[in-house]
């Protein structure tokens, strides 16, 4: 297990270089996929997330789902738990959750069936690397639990790493979205 843990943080290591190295150089439009990808999905209840630091950004195609039915983001409740979703809206007044990221004043919770994920890396079979505290991975378990929940992966294509060092707990992506396409893993 150290040995995969070690792997782990070299791979994120490598891949937030990436991420970095993309931003900077990023285009304007970058969520133009992932707005195609969405509008087949109008009215679906889906969650987003607001960008921290060098992620690529989706709140262009969530203001534009947000028209068509519910849209939120996630809001942490503690170390090892599964996250929650906030109703959120564009003009939202919004505070500071945990980790720093933007969470909705008004926590008004909904459990989405798709969900655009972050990510530091992925690789041609949906595997995904976060940032280590497992929040997402218990979330769409739980969620796929309930119902068929779509996770789409939302990159940098830069981010992509030929192989990733995963573990059993990892719940795999079905589409990952980059500012030049879309792979459909389903």
């Amino acid at each position: 297990m150290r040995d995969l843990a070690a792997q782990k943080t070299a791979a994120r290591k490598a891949a937030f270089a990436r991420r970095k190295a993309a931003f900077d150089a990023a285009p304007p439009a970058q969520s133009a996929y992932l707005s195609e990808v969405l509008a087949g999905y109008r009215g679906v209840p889906l969650a987003g997330y607001m960008p921290i630091r060098t992620e690529i950004s989706p709140l262009g195609a969530m203001a534009e789902a947000s028209a068509y039915g519910p849209v939120g983001v996630p809001v942490i409740q503690g170390e090892g738990q599964a996250l929650q979703f906030a109703k959120w809206e564009p003009d939202a007044p919004m505070k500071e959750g945990l980790f720093g990221a933007q969470i909705p004043k008004d926590e008004a919770f909904f459990d989405p069936e798709i969900l655009i994920v972050p990510l530091v890396a992925f690789d041609p079979k949906g595997g995904r690397l976060g940032y280590g505290g497992g929040f997402y991975d218990r979330t769409l378990e739980g969620l796929r639990a309930k119902r068929a929940t779509l996770a789409i992966g939302f990159a940098f294509a830069a981010q992509e790493a030929e192989a990733l060092p995963l573990e059993p707990t990892d719940q795999p992506l079905d589409l990952i979205v980059t500012e030049t396409g879309v792979m459909d893993l389903r």
